[in-house]
């Protein structure tokens, strides 16, 4: 099993910005937890994050050809990028959407996912434990 995480935009600042919502741990720190947990259950994890929604859709486009599984928090570009969208219906592997907060309890415009309709599954609301259930739910894919 190989899963590819991925961030989108402003996620690199996770543990400094709006902790009140995003609370205090950083990207750094919750790839290390999933690295640990898929290096004890025997698969392969890799991580990309980028502010840029082309940067985005191109990984997104190479991880049909070597991963099993694509991990996705896209950041504001859930609400609104049929580009980031239309490239999770291309390729044709599972992809997790995953948010720290819970996006339907938020402001209005975070409450419409565009790209759910094309995702495996969406887990929301719980913090850093969001990542840990979408890669739990992925290794039972195997």
């Amino acid at each position: 099993m190989k899963i590819l995480v991925m961030n989108g935009p402003n996620l690199n600042l996770l543990g400094e910005r709006e902790p009140g919502i995003y609370g205090g741990d950083t990207l750094a720190s919750i790839n290390a937890e999933m690295k640990d947990y898929c290096d004890k259950n025997g698969a392969e994890i890799d991580f990309f994050q980028s502010n840029h929604e082309g940067a985005l859709i191109d990984r997104l486009h190479e991880a049909r050809n070597g991963y099993d599984c694509v991990i996705f928090n896209a950041g504001a570009y859930t609400h609104y990028s049929y580009a980031v969208r239309d490239a999770i219906a291309a390729i044709k592997i599972p992809v997790i959407e995953v948010h720290m907060s819970n996006i339907h309890a938020r402001e209005e415009f975070r409450r419409t996912s565009v790209i759910s309709p094309v995702c495996e599954g969406t887990i929301a609301g719980f913090g850093k434990m969001s990542y840990m259930m979408a890669l739990f739910y992925a290794l039972s894919m195997k």
